[in-house]
């Protein structure tokens, strides 16, 4: 003698569930594929830049000629 029962409606009631989950699940999964593709494209486009824009070091500055005083008329 069974205590109880699963009805039509428990049973669609767990299904609903189970599918929510697994879509939940997949959603998931598909969320981190995409941002682990776009993570990579950023890094690549920072390298990318980095090459494009390095910076060329300027030479040592030349030692200026002694400054000779102004000779001024007038």
């Amino acid at each position: 003698m069974p205590i109880a029962r699963i009805t039509g409606q428990g049973l669609a009631a767990i299904a609903l569930a189970v599918a929510l989950l697994w879509a939940c699940l997949v959603g998931e999964r598909l969320t981190l594929n995409r941002s682990t593709a776009l993570r990579a494209q950023v890094i690549r486009e920072l390298r990318q830049l980095q090459l494009e824009h390095r910076t060329v070091p300027v030479s040592v500055p030349a030692r200026r000629a002694p400054h000779s005083p102004r000779i001024t008329v007038g």
